[in-house]
């Protein structure tokens, strides 16, 4: 009889990658896959629970990869957000592309909503307080709710930008994904230019420098 083999979670999630593309569908069992990658059954769940939470950890680990890249730059340490949040999408965009034949066949197979795509928990909770950390500036509301519904409508809307990203990218049939970069590009300036707070600030400022003048006149 063979040696059983001795897995980790990256082993396992390669495995699991390779059936999945193989056969178009998750496998039937643990068991079953446990028995043809040669490994005893019960040291799958030292690192997962199901199969469902090795997809999670597999587009979390796209999101580690993409995250370890950048902060090895010295470059991308002195970025504003709105750089810090483009270099994260061209390479997040560069690690997906590399799966691409997975993450494509995945996504499809799940026919639910997008926004409540199981496999993509765990990608969003760390995209989140990704968006959170670059402390993007926005108007000042001076209330702590206000303030609060601001941070999580932010983080709402960067992962919402996120999810319509990649299914651009899923149907980009451009060399190199050149349509995806020019997407990329277009929506997250435009995004930050939506957020930019100097031009309202002004706006305000002069609004009450209006309304003292219009008092003291009067």
């Amino acid at each position: 009889m063979a040696r059983k083999k001795t897995i980790s979670a990256k082993t396992i999630t390669e495995m699991y990658m390779d059936y999945f593309l193989m056969n178009n569908e998750a496998p039937k069992s643990v068991y079953h896959f446990a028995q043809l990658n040669n490994f005893n059954e019960k040291d799958f769940y030292k690192f997962f629970g199901n199969f469902m939470s090795v997809e999670q950890y597999i587009f979390k680990s796209f999101f580690d990869q993409t995250l370890a890249l950048l902060e090895k730059s010295e470059e991308y340490a002195s970025f504003d957000a709105r750089n810090k949040l483009l270099s994260f999408y061209f390479t997040f965009f560069e690690f997906l592309s590399a799966n691409r034949s997975f993450v494509m066949l995945l996504l499809k197979h799940h026919t639910q909503h997008w926004y409540t795509i199981a496999a993509l928990t765990a990608l969003k909770k760390e995209f989140q307080q990704y968006v959170k950390s670059l402390e993007i500036e926005t108007l000042d509301l001076k209330q702590n709710r206000l303030e609060k519904f601001k941070e999580k409508s932010i983080e709402q809307t960067s992962w919402m930008q996120l999810l319509i990203t990649m299914r651009f990218w899923m149907e980009d049939a451009s060399a190199s994904f050149e349509k995806t970069d020019v997407f990329i590009e277009k929506t997250i300036n435009t995004g930050f230019d939506l957020l930019d707070v100097k031009p309202l600030k002004s706006v305000i400022d002069l609004g009450k420098f209006i309304f003292k003048e219009k008092i003291s006149m009067n």
